[in-house]
C-alpha cells in the first residue's frame, strides 16, 4: 500500500501549499495524514522516521522563531548582504523609477484575471477621434515617403500643419495651450503616422515622448511651464533632448558632458550658474531645435552651493541661440529624413533658473529621465513598430491577391501563408499589447518594465514584419522609386531597434535585470534592509520577509507541481469556453516563471546579473506572459466576438509557445544541471504543451489578410492604418486594383472557362481579351471592365526605372 501513500502525500502537501494554506493548520493536516500512515503502512518503520524527521524540520523553526532567526534568518541575512551585487546610482534610479502594474502580478505567480479584466476599456474622447479623422488623416495625405527621402525632409506645408495643430503639443495640458490627450489617443496618432511614414512619426512623436514638455510637466518650475509649454503648444519653439554623446550611450551614467557651478555674467549682473560642455550626437529633431533640454554631470569645486562636489546627472534647457551651444550639421540615419544631429558647447554660461526644476531638481536628472522614459517609451517606439505591422499587413494582404504565379494568387501558396500570418498575427498582438499599456499610463501609472517589453518586443515584431513582406514582394520590394511602398520603412527598421535603449541591452540587462527587483514582492524590501545600520531590527524584520518569500517561493513551487499535472482544469477561471484554456496556460507559466526567477536569484546572486542569456530568457518569459495577458484583456473587451477567434488563438499560441520555448531554454542551460533536470520534471511533467500556431491556424490568419475591405476581422487588424484611396498614390494603387480584380472576377472566370473550352483562340502575339472580344464571348463593356483591372494590376506590379543621369550626384554631392 506504500505506493500509494506516499504519491497521495506529495500531491496532497502540493495541493495545501498551492492553496496557500497557512503553515501550521498545513503542518497539521500532513501530521494526521503522517500517523494514519503509520497505522497501515507496518514495516515501513525507517521510511515513516524519515517523514517525521522532516515533518520536524519545518514545524520546528515555525514553532520556536527566537530559534530560527538566531540559526537561520541571521546567517541568511549576511549571505544575502555578502551576494547583493554593487549598485551604481544610475542602477538604483533605473530601479526606483516608474510604477509596478500588472508586471508585478505575473512576478506573483498568481495574477489576479479579475483585475486585469475590470481595468476600463481603452476609447477615444469626441475630440480626440476628430483629430485623428481631421488633421491626422489630413497631414498623412500630405506626405510622400518617397518624396520625403528624395528631399530629405517633410514637405513646408506639412511642417505649417504639424505646427498649425499642434501635433508636437498632444500631452501638453489645455491650460497651456496643448492637446491635453490621453496617452491612447497619443498612441493612436503616432501608429497612423507611422503607417505613412517612419520620417513623419519620429518628427511628432520624440516632443511627446522623452522630451522639454515632458519633463516641464513633471518636474519643471511654475515660471518654467507657465514660459515654455504655451510655446511649444503653438510651435513657436521646436524642442529636442540631448542625452547620448560619442563616449555614453546605453551607459548614459558615463557621460563626459559637465557643467561646473560657478559665478559668471547674465543680463548685466553676475550670478551663479553653470559653466557647460558637452558634446551629445543622434538627438533628432537637433538641426532645427530652438529648445534644447541637455544632461550633463554637474560639480561644485568650490563649493558655492554647499559641501558637496560631485552633484551627479542634472537636466537643463537651453535656448539654441544661447552664445556657445552648436547644433552642428546633420546625420544620415540609413537614409531617413526626419531631422537628427550632433549638437556641441562649449564654455556655455547659463543661469541656475535654466535647471528644468530649478535648483531644487539639481542633480536629479536620471531620476527624471527615467521616470519621464518609463511613460514615453511605453507609448512612442511601439506605436511605430505596431504601425510597421498594420502597414505591412495591408499592403502584403492585397499584394498576394493582385500578384499572381502559375496562374494562381500569392496568398495561395502555403509558404507566402506562412509570412502572411506572421505578419498578421502579429500585428493583432503587438495591437493589443500596446492598447493595454497605454491603457495602464491613462490610469496613471509609470510602467517601467513593461515599457520595455514594449519597446523591445514590439520593435523587434515590426521589423520581422518588415522582413516579411519584402520576402513576400520580392524584387517589387527591392527596386526602389515611388512604386515602392516597402523600401524605406526595410532601410528604416533598424532605426528603431537602436533608439531609446538598444535591444541587446533590453532583453538582456533591462526587463529582468530591473523587473526581478522593482516587481518581486520581498527582493526589493529585503534589498532595502542591507544598508540599515540597527542590525537587530533588521535581522527581525529580514525574518519576517524570509519567512513569507519562502513561503511564497514554496506556494509557487507547488503551484507549478499541480496546474502541469492537469489540476488546474478544476479552479475557476473567467472568459469564455475559447479563452479559459488560456487563462489555465498562463497560471501554469507564470507560477513556473515566478519559481524559476526566485530559485536563479536565491542560486546566482549578484552573478545573474553577468548571466545576460539566463536573465534575457528570464525576460522572454515574463514579456511573453505579458503579451499573452493583453491578447485576453483585448478579447474580453471586445466581448469575444468570433470572427476574431482565429487572431486571437494565433496570439496566444504564439506568447504561449514562445514563453514556453524560454522556459525549455532556461532549464535547459540551469547553472545547476541536476537542479535543472528535476526543475523540467516538475515545470514540464506532461511535457510542452504550447509550440506556435500550427499550419491551419496560420492559414486562417493568411486568408483574413486577403479579404476584401469591409471584413470585420480585417478591419479589426487594420484599425487605425491609413489607407489612402487615390490609384495615383503608390498603396493607393493597392486598393484601386483589388477593388477591380474583385468586380471583374466573373468576367475573368467566364474568359476562363471559354478558353478552356475552345471558344476562345488568340492569335500569336493577340491579347486573350482581344481575341474573347473578336469570337464574341465578351462585349465591349466587359472587355474594358477586365483591361482596366488588368492594367490595375500591372501598375501594383510595375517598378520604377531612371535615367542615368538622374542618379549621377554632382562632384560637390559626392564630397
Amino acid at each position: 500500500m506504500l505506493w500509494l501513500w506516499i504519491p497521495i502525500l506529495v500531491i496532497g502537501v502540493a495541493w495545501l501549499a498551492h492553496r496557500r494554506i497557512a503553515p501550521l493548520p498545513a503542518l497539521g493536516v500532513v501530521a494526521v495524514y503522517l500517523l494514519a500512515m503509520g497505522m497501515f503502512s507496518h514495516g515501513h518503520g525507517l521510511l515513516m522516521t524519515i517523514l517525521w524527521v522532516l515533518w520536524l524540520a519545518v514545524m520546528l523553526p515555525l514553532a520556536l522563531p527566537d530559534l530560527r532567526r538566531r540559526h537561520f534568518s541571521a546567517p541568511m541575512f549576511k549571505w544575502f548582504r555578502k551576494v547583493l551585487p554593487p549598485m551604481s546610482q544610475t542602477e538604483r534610479d533605473a530601479i526606483d523609477a516608474g510604477t509596478v502594474w500588472w508586471d508585478g502580478e505575473l512576478f506573483s505567480g498568481r495574477p489576479d484575471w479579475n483585475t486585469l479584466l475590470a481595468y476600463p476599456k481603452s476609447q477615444l474622447s469626441a475630440e480626440e477621434q476628430a483629430f485623428i479623422d481631421g488633421p491626422t488623416e489630413e497631414l498623412c495625405a500630405m506626405v510622400n515617403d518617397w518624396e520625403i527621402g528624395q528631399a530629405m525632409d517633410l514637405p513646408p506645408e506639412a511642417w505649417a500643419h504639424i505646427k498649425e495643430h499642434g501635433f508636437f503639443a498632444l500631452i501638453i495640458p489645455k491650460e497651456y495651450g496643448g492637446k491635453g490627450f490621453s496617452a491612447y489617443a497619443h498612441s493612436q496618432v503616432a501608429m497612423k503616422l507611422a503607417t505613412r511614414s517612419g520620417d513623419l512619426a519620429s518628427t511628432v512623436m520624440v516632443p511627446n515622448s522623452l522630451g522639454p514638455a515632458e519633463l516641464l510637466l513633471h518636474y519643471g518650475t511654475d515660471a518654467q511651464r507657465n514660459h515654455y509649454l504655451p510655446r511649444l503648444a503653438r510651435g513657436e519653439d521646436i524642442p529636442c533632448f540631448a542625452l547620448t554623446g560619442p563616449l555614453a550611450g546605453s551607459d548614459a551614467g558615463a557621460m563626459p558632458d559637465t557643467g561646473i557651478i560657478c559665478k559668471g555674467q547674465w543680463e548685466g549682473q553676475e550670478v551663479i550658474g553653470l559653466r557647460l560642455n558637452w558634446e551629445k550626437r543622434y538627438i533628432t529633431l537637433g538641426p532645427v531645435a530652438t529648445l534644447l533640454g541637455l544632461a550633463f554631470k554637474a560639480y561644485d569645486p568650490e563649493h558655492l552651493l554647499g559641501e558637496e562636489e560631485d552633484l551627479g546627472i542634472s537636466l537643463a534647457l537651453i535656448p539654441t541661440d544661447t552664445p556657445g551651444v552648436e547644433i552642428g550639421r546633420r546625420h544620415l540615419p540609413l537614409g531617413a529624413a526626419f531631422m537628427n544631429g550632433p549638437n556641441s558647447g562649449k564654455d556655455v554660461f547659463i543661469p541656475l533658473e535654466y535647471l528644468i526644476g530649478g535648483q531644487e531638481m539639481l542633480g536629479k536628472g536620471w531620476m527624471m529621465l527615467m521616470n519621464c522614459l518609463s511613460v514615453g517609451r511605453s507609448i512612442s517606439l511601439p506605436a511605430v513598430g505596431t504601425g510597421a505591422a498594420k502597414f505591412t499587413s495591408l499592403v502584403t494582404g492585397q499584394y498576394t491577391q493582385i500578384r499572381e504565379q502559375f496562374n494562381v494568387p500569392l496568398a495561395a501558396f502555403e509558404g507566402i501563408q506562412e509570412s502572411l500570418a506572421r505578419i498578421g498575427g502579429n500585428a493583432w498582438l503587438m495591437d493589443s499589447a500596446r492598447i493595454l499599456t497605454a491603457n495602464a499610463v491613462d490610469l496613471g501609472e509609470k510602467p517601467s518594465v513593461l515599457s520595455a517589453i514594449l519597446k523591445y518586443h514590439l520593435t523587434e515584431r515590426g521589423r520581422e514584419c518588415i522582413t516579411h513582406a519584402m520576402d513576400v514582394h520580392g524584387g517589387k520590394g527591392i527596386i526602389m522609386g515611388p512604386n515602392n511602398y516597402l523600401g524605406r520603412s526595410w532601410q528604416g527598421a533598424p532605426i528603431f531597434i537602436t533608439v531609446e535603449g538598444a535591444n541587446i541591452l533590453s532583453r538582456n540587462l533591462m526587463i529582468f535585470g530591473q523587473g526581478a527587483i522593482r516587481c518581486h514582492p520581498f527582493v526589493l524590501k529585503e534589498m532595502a534592509l542591507v544598508g540599515r545600520e540597527d542590525h537587530d531590527r533588521a535581522v527581525a524584520e529580514f525574518d519576517t520577509l524570509l519567512l513569507q518569500h519562502i513561503g511564497f517561493a514554496v506556494g509557487n513551487a507547488a503551484s507549478t507541481f499541480i496546474l502541469n499535472l492537469g489540476f488546474g482544469h478544476f479552479e475557476s477561471v473567467p472568459g469564455d469556453r475559447l479563452s479559459q484554456g488560456y487563462f489555465r496556460a498562463l497560471n501554469r507559466q507564470a507560477a513556473a516563471f515566478a519559481m524559476l526567477a526566485d530559485l536563479s536569484m536565491m542560486l546566482l546572486g549578484g552573478e545573474l546579473k553577468r548571466r545576460e542569456r539566463l536573465s534575457a530568457r528570464l525576460g522572454d518569459v515574463l514579456s511573453h506572459l505579458y503579451l499573452a495577458s493583453a491578447a485576453l484583456k483585448r478579447y474580453h473587451d471586445l466581448d469575444y466576438p468570433e470572427h476574431l477567434s482565429s487572431l486571437f488563438r494565433w496570439s496566444m499560441e504564439e506568447a504561449l509557445g514562445e514563453s514556453e520555448r524560454a522556459l525549455d531554454e532556461l532549464l535547459s542551460n540551469f547553472p545547476n544541471r541536476v537542479l535543472g533536470g528535476l526543475l523540467r520534471a516538475v515545470v514540464f511533467p506532461l511535457g510542452r504543451r504550447h509550440k506556435g500556431p500550427s499550419d491551419v491556424l496560420d492559414a486562417e490568419v493568411a486568408e483574413i489578410l486577403g479579404r476584401a475591405k469591409g471584413d470585420p476581422a480585417l478591419e479589426s487588424l487594420l484599425d487605425g492604418c491609413y489607407r489612402p484611396a487615390s490609384p495615383d498614390d503608390a498603396v493607393g494603387a493597392l486598393q484601386h486594383a483589388s477593388d477591380l480584380l474583385v468586380a471583374s472576377k466573373p468576367l475573368r472566370g467566364k474568359l476562363h472557362h471559354a478558353v478552356k473550352g475552345g471558344q476562345v483562340k488568340p492569335a500569336a502575339g493577340e491579347h486573350l481579351i482581344d481575341a474573347a472580344l473578336t469570337s464574341g464571348v465578351l462585349q465591349p463593356g466587359e472587355a474594358q471592365t477586365l483591361r482596366a483591372a488588368e492594367a490595375a494590376r500591372r501598375k501594383v506590379i510595375d517598378v520604377d526605372d531612371f535615367d542615368k543621369e538622374a542618379l549621377t550626384l554632382s562632384p560637390e554631392k559626392v564630397r
